[in-house]
């Protein structure tokens, strides 16, 4: 159970700050709600404290797992469908499941792709969200500028 001032990751948005719990009516049932505000952009977002685990909310990763996700953006490129639909969804998959980790695998692949060709529109937009996401989360569990974090993972590929 969070509490109002706990930093959260909403999946495919990002970390957000718990702003307290809310109880809201709905079809003549009250039901708790945690009210969210993301950080990157103020977005307010309620979760049903009943639905957390499906949603995927969970806590910022600890400071000593960033660590991994540096691993796994030195690692190899994923085995990836050829086809550019099949990829598509593959990513967005991997963002959606809420783990920075494998957010991480999606930046690691299409960063390499990009070395390699011309990324689509669309995989230009997944790339960015992809490095938002590891950027917020990194500066949030290190307690560093996004600046400092977003330093790091680009270093990695250069």
């Amino acid at each position: 159970m969070f509490k109002a001032g706990d930093k959260v990751v909403y999946p495919g948005h990002g970390v957000a700050v718990v702003e307290g719990i809310m109880k809201k009516e709905f079809s003549g049932k009250s039901k708790n709600f945690y009210k969210l505000r993301l950080s990157d952009n103020e977005l307010v977002i309620m979760v049903p404290t009943s639905n957390v685990e499906k949603v995927g909310l969970r806590e910022v990763i600890a400071g000593k797992e960033v660590s991994k996700i540096m691993k796994i953006l030195r690692g190899e490129s994923s085995e990836l469908p050829a086809n550019w639909n099949r990829r598509q969804k593959k990513y967005q998959e991997r963002i959606q499941s809420g783990s920075v980790f494998e957010v991480a695998k999606v930046f690691r692949d299409l960063s390499l792709l990009k070395a390699h060709k011309e990324l689509s529109f669309g995989e230009k937009k997944v790339l960015d969200n992809a490095k938002n996401l590891i950027v917020n989360e990194i500066a949030e569990a290190k307690g560093i500028a996004t600046t400092k974090a977003e330093s790091m993972i680009q270093k990695v590929f250069l």
